[in-house]
């Protein structure tokens, strides 16, 4: 109607010490606005003091494929690991040995879907059988996977051993920032034991997550959550190998040789190599010529399962004074999109 409203005239951050402290300032109501950080596992709280609080709770959809997402370092120092990591029965049967289901209800109290690290329906690339892609719990095929790529032999606690007669074990990384993945990956670590294989669980603080995640060079697996998802040809970092911290690189090497064009780091295999042009190509194309070189580009990705998804499609929990207002019910959260930037904040204002 042409009226002023009462827009915000500032904003303050209270900076503390940790996520359980932002949960608890956001039950007790002392928070005006918080998606961040604020988790699903006190949602029955927040549902039980909001009236006190005078607030009330949002349920945006998170732009991710998968909160928990596993990364294989196919560019390990290691040889023998290396080798694992880039041999896709591997990484298949990794996949088939994680009971989603399980995780979904005990780690994410029935929040979101099972699923594969894969786009999400409201992307326009989406395709349904991307997000059950070798995502079903099938121990038979893990198993069969397994024998068939030689890791046949195993030591007297009946775990797996390398093909050099070693002990295989797989250390998971993660630092615990986005979701539950200190029980997720717990809980991995556990099924994985049916199919014969050993992995730790490994928490560590985000600085020094970081720093192991960018090198490269020893970490087995590490868990970042998978973004973007959206907007994915932005920045596809979970749709080809990639190097970098946040997500903790899959394949620093083979990122090298592909940002300087062959001059630094690893030539990669073929279909790696015809994944990052096809990127480019994606890059450059004409609105007309995109659909059939990204629906390729996401095929690709789909059929290689460079990463390992467990659960997706969550709703970004928040809390929000009830006189705070043109905040919208439903609007995508993604870092891509910097949210809460898609949803006008300029606008948001102090009912009176």
């Amino acid at each position: 109607e042409g009226q002023q409203l009462p827009y915000i005239d500032a904003v303050h951050f209270d900076i503390v010490e940790n996520i359980d402290l932002v949960n608890l300032k956001a039950v007790a109501g002392e928070i005006d606005m918080q998606h961040r950080h604020i988790t699903w596992a006190n949602f029955p709280l927040f549902v039980e003091n909001a009236e006190a609080g005078d607030y009330r709770i949002l349920q945006w959809p998170l732009a991710e494929g998968s909160n928990c997402c596993i990364h294989p370092n196919m560019n390990h120092q290691d040889p023998v690991i290396r080798e694992l990591m880039q041999t896709k029965e591997f990484r298949i049967a990794l996949s088939h040995g994680i009971d989603r289901e399980v995780i979904h209800q005990l780690a994410y109290q029935g929040f979101g879907e099972p699923r594969q690290a894969a786009l999400i329906p409201e992307c326009p690339w989406f395709k349904e059988e991307y997000a059950t892609k070798y995502a079903d719990h099938d121990v038979a095929t893990a198993n069969e996977l397994l024998d068939g790529i030689g890791l046949t032999e195993r030591d007297g606690e009946g775990f797996r051993t390398r093909p050099d007669g070693d002990p295989l074990t797989i250390t998971i990384e993660y630092a615990p920032v986005f979701g539950p993945w200190r029980d997720t990956v717990n809980m991995v670590c556990e099924q994985w034991k049916e199919i014969g294989i050993r992995a730790v669980p490994k928490e560590e603080a985000r600085e020094l997550f970081n720093q192991r995640a960018v090198a490269g060079l020893e970490m087995d697996m590490g868990v970042w959550m998978m973004d973007r998802c959206i907007t994915p040809l932005m920045e596809p970092w979970f749709f080809f190998p990639y190097g970098s911290g946040t997500p903790p690189s899959t394949a620093a090497f083979w990122w090298d040789w592909y940002r300087t064009k062959g001059e630094q780091g690893e030539e990669p295999p073929e279909e790696v190599k015809a994944q990052y042009a096809l990127w480019d190509a994606c890059k450059g194309a004409a609105p007309d010529d995109l659909p059939p070189l990204a629906e390729q580009f996401f095929d690709n990705a789909a059929e290689n399962i460079w990463f390992i998804g467990t659960v997706g499609r969550l709703p970004n929990v928040g809390v929000c004074k009830n006189n705070f207002r043109n905040v919208p019910e439903n609007a995508v959260q993604d870092w891509a999109i910097m949210s809460l930037a898609n949803t006008n904040p300029e606008q948001y204002f102090w009912k009176q």
